[in-house]
């Protein structure tokens, strides 16, 4: 029973450590759709020399712009449009200038297929091959590639074919949730300028991959010929559909081998997130791992453009990170995420009685007709409190002044005749004195205790029949301490 439950209630707790991770960056959001605050950011902004690279985006922009086919004019101006209203409004701005990077990539990406012929150089369909033999004395995406079987085939698309457009994503949230926004800017940052070089160099210096090397050979390469999906035709296969086989066909980028992308991108999440939580770097990097054999085993790329995207992707991260994120500010939570962590720990778990965390019956508690629990009306009960205006100290008290207690009369009463009215009589005088209440205190428990083992000399006064106050000598000793 408690194999059970203990996964399931650590499921609930990272639950709720999600969920108070969520309102606490949703509390960090800026909220207003005024452009006029953006404005005022721009007027205040101190221009740096890393702030030309906006300068670099637009014209890019403007390049892809004016060659894309599809859609057409005027349809295709909405783009830019809405563009510059995403980055007016401060709630969406707050996320697409760090994202600037990566809608270039994707622009640039997609417009690629509408460069004309005569600009696009020539393909390479040897050079790949023969760095291949002579760097490693072999083609290990060959070697990967000659034994097959339907569960590598899964092994291997799960990272190539969904982790690859799932986990930047999840890399993006995981870091939005948990750590600073510098952080997620330097992720749009790195992550978006390391795939914009990639694409560019592969529109630049095309290279035909392994697929094509098996398909045609050596053969000279052009344009019109179409991508082939590799080792996801299996993938299709297997699932009895044609989604990999459509796409990789229809790819705007068909000799993009050098670099491999698909490794440089696993490489940067991979650093990212072994670097700012440091409890995934073994699962992180297996994760890696995997893809790299992935991208030889699929017939997409060889071991020299999986090592051309990780070591692209190692410059980008380390050019890019700031030496305030390194050392104990990679880990640094984001404001208010702590508190809310707090909260969430003493709502869903962490302020659980005794009773509810050793699965027992709270005897505090009973039940009622229609099933459901209620407290017993004895743990609401308000005990009587003290009308006194003034509270007094009973740190220590002076038998000479202090009124006498209710819980004592009955032994004063009890006393030798005329020695206990007196007390009670000078007792009470002074208590009338300045018009003051008597406090309603009970004897001090700790008078009462071992009473007859404490002395005057320890400066306490034992209950008898009379209040005796302390020896002068030991008032004497307690004022010179």
């Amino acid at each position: 029973m408690s194999g059970v439950v203990r996964p399931r209630t650590t499921i609930v707790r990272a639950l709720n450590t999600v969920a108070a991770a969520f309102i606490a960056a949703v509390g960090r959001l800026d909220k207003s759709l005024s452009p006029s605050v953006t404005l005022t950011k721009l007027r205040n902004h101190n221009f740096v020399l890393s702030d030309c690279m906006f300068i670099f985006h637009a014209l890019l922009a403007t390049f892809w712009f004016t060659v894309m086919e599809h859609p057409g004019f005027p349809i295709k101006l909405l783009l830019p449009i809405l563009w510059i209203i995403a980055l007016l409004i401060p709630l969406t701005s707050q996320f697409f200038i760090p994202a600037t990077p990566i809608f270039t990539y994707l622009l640039s990406f997609y417009s690629a297929r509408f460069v004309p012929g005569p600009w696009r150089p020539e393909i390479s369909v040897v050079l790949l091959p023969t760095l291949e033999y002579v760097l490693y004395g072999a083609n290990i995406s060959d070697i990967l590639t000659r034994f097959t079987h339907p569960v590598l085939d899964i092994i291997a698309w799960f990272p190539y074919g969904v982790g690859h457009f799932v986990f930047p994503f999840v890399v993006a949230a995981f870091i939005w949730l948990f750590r600073s926004k510098e952080v997620l800017h330097l992720w749009g940052k790195a992550f978006g300028y390391l795939n914009v070089t990639g694409v560019l160099f592969q529109i630049v210096f095309p290279c035909s991959a392994p697929w094509y090397e098996l398909i045609h050979g050596l053969t000279p390469a052009n344009y019109s010929m179409k991508g082939s999906p590799g080792g996801l035709a299996r993938i299709d296969a297997l699932f009895h559909g044609q989604g990999y086989t459509v796409t990789f066909s229809n790819s705007p980028v068909v000799f993009g081998a050098f670099p491999s992308l698909h490794a440089a991108c696993a490489t940067m999440e991979a650093l990212f997130l072994s670097h700012f939580f440091p409890q995934t770097t073994r699962y992180v990097w297996a994760y890696a791992g995997i893809l790299y054999w992935a991208t030889m085993y699929l017939t997409h790329h060889y071991l020299i453009d999986v090592v051309g995207g990780a070591c692209l992707a190692t410059a980008y991260f380390y050019l890019f990170l700031p030496d305030e994120l390194k050392g104990a500010g990679a880990t640094a939570p984001p404001g208010g995420l702590a508190s809310a962590l707090r909260n969430s720990s003493s709502v869903g778990g962490g302020g659980r009685s005794k009773y509810e965390i050793y699965d027992l019956e709270d005897p505090r508690r009973r039940r009622v007709g229609n099933g459901s629990v209620i407290h017993d009306a004895a743990e609401f009960e308000i005990s009587e409190t003290s009308s006194d205006d003034e509270e007094m100290d009973i740190t220590y008290r002076s038998p000479g002044i202090t009124p006498t207690p209710a819980s004592v009369k009955p032994l004063l009463n009890g006393s030798a005749p005329g020695k206990g009215n007196e007390n009670e009589s000078r007792v009470s005088g002074q208590a009338g004195v300045g018009g003051r209440k008597s406090h309603r205190h009970t004897a001090s428990i700790a008078s009462l205790i071992r009473g007859d083992e404490r002395g005057p000399e320890d400066g306490w006064s034992p209950v008898t029949s009379s209040f005796v106050a302390p020896p002068a000598t030991a008032a004497r000793d307690r004022s010179r301490d």
